[in-house]
């Protein structure tokens, strides 16, 4: 990598998951809209085929009329390959296939268990972890090895869990976990402002929110305009919608399986007086079971959906269809900002600019009342080859209990998977908000769930359930 003019070139970055359908155009996207980077993207992935698919989508970038930059895409067969010398690592991957999260999803339905998204927390979010740490540690370790210099930027879910083993195998790694969940609740502030005051034209990155606790069981403990303190306007605007707002969703929003009305996250503010600041999809699984996920009926009443698996298995078939139009033609690739901050996080890495963004990072007192260690999200500076994270401040009284529950069961967990005790994991399973069935039925529910996945389960002692 050198300067010149201002720029940043020969940039290399390392994509592992880089046969991703959605992420990775994504990403292509935003670095082609940057006319101060540019350098070459190393894909690597278990699918070399898809990975190779995404090196032609990749290189077609160039040729957009509107691309301010020019980025080089190769696939690789290795992760020696793709990392050797990276300056940015970028971690998206998908651990096993939907038929293994169909089962995390699903399979819990036998005893009245739903998730909404079963990727991070519940039962679904448990066994999926037990598939995704033994993955990162082995990518830890490649880091290690091959690029101990790098950044890493990771996507992959559970997120919290995902940040501890990268730290936790290579504590000197510079990682961090970036989620979009935050900017939705901004946007939502945005809504209350036009709503409430009137004042239109404005902008997510003006609202200013201090973000705490974890992935996707986020909180914000202020958010303001300008100098305008917005918890009064959102409390305005959460009793004025207190069943739900769905502007800008058409009557059929509800078959959309990602689409959320905010009235669980309007009912969270005005128990607890702080604004939850994820998705009310995300939120639901962190709470007790009976509260918003007792039933899909239930779920519907607080406007928001159960996203099946056999919706993710179709939508994976329209994705791949849409590469091979690509790559054939018949479809043209765009230049369109995804809204993501990867790439200024990039390029404020790099010096180019400066940024102050939500991350997932270890705490080191960020949030006092939290375990020292744990990942944990809240702001952080990004500037010059820095990532500080800003202090937050501790954890509101009336939302702790929540919010230390499910650190604490994250930190179990992490400890339990790092050493393969089944029995820590069981306890860690039990003792998730989610699992409100008898203790033998969890048993039952839970070696079911390890035997559905047990192909990337080999490094566990699964003889221990039979």
């Amino acid at each position: 990598m050198n300067y010149k003019n201002n720029k940043a070139e020969n940039i290399k970055i390392a994509y592992v998951g880089g046969g991703s359908k959605g992420w990775a155009w994504g990403l292509m996207s935003d670095l082609a809209s940057c006319d101060d980077i540019s350098g070459d993207m190393y894909l690597y992935d278990i699918d070399y085929e898809a990975a190779q698919h995404n090196e032609v989508i990749g290189n077609l970038y160039k040729d957009c009329e509107n691309a301010k930059s020019k980025w080089n895409y190769h696939a690789c067969k290795t992760p020696k390959e793709a990392m050797t010398d990276a300056d940015f690592v970028v971690l998206s991957i998908l651990p096993g296939t939907f038929d293994e999260m169909e089962s995390d999803v699903h399979t819990p339905e036998k005893y009245g268990i739903y998730q909404s998204v079963g990727d991070t927390s519940g039962p679904g979010g448990i066994i999926r972890a037990m598939r995704t740490i033994p993955m990162y540690e082995e990518i830890a370790e490649n880091i290690k090895k091959y690029c101990p210099n790098a950044w890493v930027i990771n996507y992959t879910n559970p997120m919290t869990l995902c940040v501890k083993t990268l730290y936790r195998v290579f504590p000197e790694i510079k990682a961090f976990g970036c989620c979009h969940e935050v900017f939705g609740t901004q946007k939502l502030l945005v809504e209350a402002i036009k709503s409430e005051l009137g004042i239109e034209n404005v902008d997510r990155s003006e609202i200013k929110v201090n973000p705490v606790a974890v992935n996707h069981f986020t909180w914000l403990t202020s958010a303001k305009y300008k100098n305008i303190d917005l918890f009064p306007v959102y409390k305005s605007f959460s009793l004025k919608y207190k069943d739900g707002y769905t502007k800008n969703l058409d009557d059929n929003w509800m078959n959309n399986f990602f689409s959320c009305s905010n009235k669980l996250k309007f009912d969270l503010f005005n128990k607890y007086g702080y604004i939850a600041a994820a998705g009310d999809r995300h939120l639901a699984e962190f709470c007790e079971g009976g509260w918003y996920l007792k039933s899909p009926e239930t779920a519907k009443e607080w406007g928001f959906g159960l996203t099946p698996v056999s919706w993710r298995k179709n939508y994976l078939k329209e994705k791949l269809q849409k590469s091979e139009d690509f790559r054939n033609g018949t479809k043209k690739v765009e230049i369109k900002g995804t809204g993501e901050e990867g790439v200024n996080q990039i390029r404020a890495l790099l010096g180019l600019c400066d940024l102050v963004t939500n991350v997932n990072i270890p705490n080191q007192g960020q949030i006092p009342n939290l375990p020292k260690g744990a990942v944990v999200e809240t702001n952080a500076v990004f500037r010059a080859g820095t990532v500080t994270p800003v202090f937050a401040g501790e954890i509101p009284q009336s939302i702790y209990p929540l919010v230390s529950r499910i650190c604490g069961e994250q930190e179990m967990l992490s400890d339990a998977i790092a050493k393969r005790d089944i029995d820590k994991i069981f306890i860690a399973f039990c003792n998730d908000p989610l699992v409100t069935c008898s203790l033998d039925d969890a048993k039952k529910l839970f070696t079911e769930m390890v035997f559905n996945t047990e192909k990337y389960l080999t490094s566990y002692d699964l003889s221990l359930l039979k």
